[in-house]
């Protein structure tokens, strides 16, 4: 058990962001543990076959988990995080990141995205107690520290400098990277909703497709993760003005809810909306 000391400074420098390079190294650990990650089997049917840069880099993980960098912005580009570490794995993690990862990012991203809107909001309406009392059940806050185990055994005092905090979808566990040069260390802990990732549902059936219209159905059934009017536009061939006059209506019908993340805003299915799509299957 160990703990991290804030200080006041220290409350208003809570930043969020999403890691590329950690999920790719944290998605290698569950590639090599598949009774472990059973949630990802789908994904893991298709990572177990991808080539030599896979088997080259699972001798190296700990190295791996324990050298790789906190995050320097909120949504980098892992090109960006390798340039900071990770010198002597650069070219196999890219390799990794390109067949393993990158084909199934959006997807990926989308949940990581629609948790740090949640975290966001929760942030703002109720501070940060609320914020670390969910963040994952290991961990408690008490007065001006964040206690819980994988933390460190000596205590961490943050200094003025915050904290960052990056959701993941492939890591059951919270883990902290530490700070370097001038990057404050950041908490990796693991993504809500991460049941919803590899969630399929069958295409919409005709009789839905009749009630709402087949661009409506399709776009519905295409909302059971988090996903923009751009994505829906690039998954369906439509334009972004018809995708998001679709979603307008859906969501005034009560079948889709809306959230905004920076720039862009969110779209997910409701309940009432997975209803009518019927059970989710794996991927």
């Amino acid at each position: 058990m160990g703990e991290i000391r804030f200080g006041v400074d220290d409350l208003a420098q809570l930043r969020f962001a999403v890691s590329p390079l950690w999920e790719s190294v944290a998605a290698l650990r569950a590639s090599a543990d598949p009774g472990g990650h059973a949630l990802h089997l789908p994904w893991i049917k298709t990572a177990l076959t991808v080539g030599r840069e896979r088997t080259d880099l699972l001798p190296h993980l700990p190295e791996l988990e324990a050298l790789a960098p906190p995050p320097r912005c909120p949504l980098a580009e892992i090109e960006e995080e390798l340039a900071t570490g990770l010198p002597g794995h650069r070219e196999a993690l890219l390799d990794w990141w390109a067949a393993g990862v990158r084909p199934y990012w959006p997807r990926i991203r989308a949940v990581l995205e629609a948790d740090l809107a949640y975290r966001t909001r929760q942030l703002s309406e109720d501070g940060i107690q609320e914020v670390f009392a969910h963040l994952h059940p290991s961990l408690r806050w008490a007065e001006d520290r964040l206690t819980g185990p994988g933390l460190p055994a000596r205590g961490l005092a943050l200094g003025g400098g915050g904290i960052t905090l990056a959701p993941s979808a492939f890591t059951a566990r919270c883990v902290l990277l530490p700070g370097r040069k001038g990057v404050p260390p950041c908490l990796v802990y693991p993504v809500r909703a991460v049941g919803t990732l590899w969630e399929r549902r069958a295409e919409p059936g005709d009789g839905l497709a009749r009630l709402l219209g087949r661009s409506r159905a399709g776009l519905l059934g295409r909302t059971s993760t988090p996903t923009t009017t751009t994505g829906l536009a690039h998954q369906t061939g439509l334009s972004v003005g018809a995708v998001s006059q679709h979603l307008a209506v859906l969501r005034d019908a009560g079948l889709v809810t809306s959230h905004r993340y920076r720039r862009e805003v969110y779209y997910r299915a409701s309940e009432l909306g997975r209803a009518l799509l019927g059970p989710a299957r794996p991927s």
